[in-house]
């Protein structure tokens, strides 16, 4: 476990140290749950009151938040991002894998950079491409021609296919599936005749993609996910989806095949997005949204129903399904004002 003073900690935020900067801190923690030797954090106003009794050895907070503030501290304009960065340095996360165990089956044709770990069970097909200090865990399938660029991770039972290209410093979750035939079908009279899926999926630097999460090869072209983005937990990306860079999806979003969805983008959880549309760089949507149309202009938005009592939920729906009798009725009456004027 690593340990540095409040000063170390507070030269690598380029904070400020208010109190004693020679204390020890081993851990972060909450205002409520913080002890002597770890570090909290006060990010926002309606914890102010755990500010007074928090037991924690230091505290970072803003300058206008020391006010009255009799503890240790250090002063950050974002506190939260000083957690983030904190949290990063003093953690204990253990590897995917430590080394190569006996039980992992590698290719004769892989080709492994120095300080890669396998974990237990996982397989390495051919032609197979590991950068340096990669970590495989345990259960893992790499299937053939498939790279993985240095310092990526892979947690326990990850699937990735053929001919999948993942960048440096990507963090893939347990039992994420990328480049599983995306759903590509043609009918004939009745009958679904498979597209065989012969793109690729190209993942760019520093992504995280969540557990249980499916990225779908491209049909022709690839699949691609660009660098800085992060993706929560069961998350399901069809077919030549583009996700730009630095865009964030929260868990259970579906994004539907050849949705080009723009950089800085915020799509909340439980998101539906259908394909073959453009979303425009830095657009944010509420969780819950179902989104059937492009936005080109960005901003927030939203289209959940909010949650009432079933009674007045069920008489909305019939409401809503008399609307368009409603409108041609006011219609009616509207052309009927404008003839007697």
């Amino acid at each position: 476990m690593s340990h540095f003073t409040l000063s170390e900690i507070a030269s690598k935020l380029d904070g400020e140290v208010v109190g004693d900067g020679s204390i020890t801190i081993s851990s972060v923690a909450t205002l409520e749950k913080a002890q002597a030797d770890q570090l909290a954090f006060l990010a926002n106003p309606k914890y102010r009151s755990q500010l007074e009794s928090t037991q924690a050895g230091a505290v970072l907070l803003t300058e206008s938040a020391l006010v009255g503030f009799a503890g240790n501290a250090i002063v950050l304009k974002d506190p939260y991002v000083g957690f983030a960065r904190v949290a990063q340095l003093l953690d204990s996360t253990p590897k995917a894998a430590d080394a190569i165990h006996p039980s992992a089956v590698i290719d004769p044709s892989a080709m492994l950079g120095e300080g890669v770990a396998i974990g237990a069970n996982a397989v390495i097909g051919a032609n197979v491409i590991l950068g340096e200090r990669v970590q495989i865990g345990a259960g893992c399938v790499v299937g053939q021609d498939s790279v993985i660029s240095s310092d990526s991770k892979l947690w326990a039972n990850v699937s990735v296919y053929h001919n999948v290209h993942i960048g440096q410093r990507c963090i893939i979750h347990a039992a994420a599936v990328i480049g599983s035939d995306g759903f590509g079908y043609a009918n004939d009279r009745g009958q679904w005749i498979k597209i065989p899926q012969t793109g690729g999926v190209r993942i760019g630097d520093d992504v995280e993609i969540g557990a249980s999460t499916s990225i779908d090869r491209g049909a022709l072209d690839h699949t691609e996910i660009h660098d800085g983005v992060i993706i929560d937990n069961q998350v399901q990306i069809a077919h030549n989806v583009v996700v730009g860079a630095h865009t964030a999806i929260a868990g259970s979003t579906t994004l539907a095949g050849s949705l080009t969805l723009g950089k800085y983008c915020i799509i909340g959880g439980n998101t539906a997005i259908a394909g073959h549309l453009s979303i425009v760089d830095g657009t944010h949507v509420s969780g819950g949204t179902n989104v059937t149309s492009e936005i080109r202009k960005p901003g927030l938005y939203s289209s959940a129903t909010i949650a009432t009592e079933n009674k007045l939920w069920r008489r909305n729906t019939v409401r809503f399904r008399q609307l368009d009798s409603l409108f041609q009725r006011v219609k009616k009456l509207e052309q009927n004002v404008k003839s007697d004027d």
